[in-house]
C-alpha cells in the first residue's frame, strides 16, 4: 500500500477566480482517477477576497461545478513549502524555502471578464490540470 501523499499547492492573489477553478478541476480529476487518498490538496490567496468571483462561480457551474459556497482563504508560506507541486497562476513571485517545485500557469485574471473569455480561461485551467496529473501520475486516456 501506498503510504505517501502528493500534496499540491494552488495559489494566486486573491484566491477567488483562477486558483478556485484549478482547485475544482484537481478535485474532479482526483476522483477520475480514484486517488483521493492519494492527492492532498491546498489553495489559498496572498491577499483573500471577500468572495469567489460571480463569473468564475456562473461559468464552472456550466461545467457542473458549484463554487457558490467556496470561500477564499490565505495560505502561508509555511503551507506551501509542504507540497510537492505549487502552482501559480501568473500573479505570484513566491520564493519557497523547501524543495517545492513551482509551476506557473500563467493564467489572465477572469475577474470582470467577459462569459466567453472566462469560459477560455475555465478550458486552459482544465487542460493544465489534466496535464499536470498526467505528469504527476501518468496518462489514463
Amino acid at each position: 500500500m501506498k503510504d505517501t501523499v502528493t500534496r499540491l499547492g494552488f495559489v494566486c492573489v486573491q484566491n477567488a477566480g483562477r486558483s478556485q477553478m484549478s482547485t475544482a478541476f484537481v478535485e474532479r480529476e482526483r476522483a477520475r482517477r480514484g486517488l483521493e487518498d492519494e492527492v492532498e490538496i491546498v489553495t489559498g490567496g496572498t491577499d483573500p477576497a471577500e468572495a469567489v468571483h460571480d463569473g468564475v462561480v456562473e461559468t464552472m457551474a456550466e461545467v457542473g461545478i458549484d463554487l457558490a459556497d467556496r470561500v477564499p482563504q490565505a495560505i502561508s508560506t509555511a503551507e506551501l513549502n509542504e507540497c510537492d507541486v505549487v502552482v501559480t497562476m501568473g500573479c505570484s513571485t513566491l520564493e519557497l524555502d523547501a524543495d517545492v517545485a513551482v509551476r506557473d500557469w500563467a493564467l489572465p485574471d477572469p475577474d470582470g471578464e467577459d462569459p466567453e473569455r472566462v469560459r477560455e480561461i475555465r478550458e486552459q485551467v482544465e487542460a493544465n490540470v489534466r496535464e499536470l496529473f498526467a505528469d504527476l501520475f501518468g496518462s489514463i486516456e
